[in-house]
């Protein structure tokens, strides 16, 4: 399985993408710099993609930092800490509950999330939406940005909808699977072209932009 490791295989990817569907080359061009986004797998990597679900990007950095001033970010720190901490760090129900189970399964050797990363797709989805709290979008988000797969769309999140309605003048936004089956002319570089309608959306569309899960 490729890996994305760098700035020259998001190039490759966007070139590639341009030969596969020519409509997105205006995309391409509007779109500007395309980031890159990789973040080391394991506990923080996950934890920092729950964090930032439905968020802003302030919201999610005024949150990650309280997480991360009350020490490291590892499973054992978190399960370490008391209730009124946690409390504090400004996370909604539920995400405090997915974090404290991911970080109980990660404690406990139920799941190694370095390992997660290097696996197959399938194989990976089903080992990572396992976890409680952990649906197909926070599974797909973190395969592509902790684990590099290029290959991964996840196209239930909105923003990526919003982008491909506005990119290709469609009359309305498309569903979950209507984006999905969109995206098949993009393999193998679906996670690049993900990243592509990311970055069209920041710039085209909204400037404070981060995934969202539809």
């Amino acid at each position: 399985m490729r890996i994305i490791c760098n700035e020259i295989d998001i190039q490759v990817g966007l070139a590639a993408l341009a030969s596969l569907d020519p409509r997105l080359v205006p995309v391409i061009e509007a779109a500007g710099p395309v980031p890159l986004r990789l973040a080391e797998a394991g506990f923080a990597g996950l934890a920092f993609i729950i964090v930032s679900q439905v968020v802003s990007k302030a919201s999610a950095a005024a949150i990650w930092n309280r997480i991360r001033a009350a020490g490291p970010i590892t499973a054992e720190t978190y399960l370490g800490h008391q209730p009124e901490t946690i409390a504090s760090f400004g996370l909604s129900r539920a995400k405090a509950a997915t974090l404290a189970h991911v970080a109980r399964a990660v404690a406990n050797g139920e799941v190694n999330l370095e390992e997660v990363a290097r696996m197959e797709p399938f194989a990976a989805m089903a080992k990572l939406t396992a976890l409680h709290g952990v649906g197909p979008w926070t599974a797909e988000v973190y395969l592509m940005f902790c684990g590099g797969h290029p290959d991964i769309f996840p196209s239930g999140d909105v923003a990526l909808q919003a982008a491909a309605a506005h990119a290709f003048g469609l009359p309305e936004r498309p569903s979950s699977r209507a984006l999905a089956e969109m995206a098949e002319a993009w393999q193998p570089w679906r996670s690049v072209a993900a990243r592509l309608l990311w970055a069209y959306y920041s710039t085209s569309i909204r400037k404070d932009v981060a995934p969202v899960a539809g």
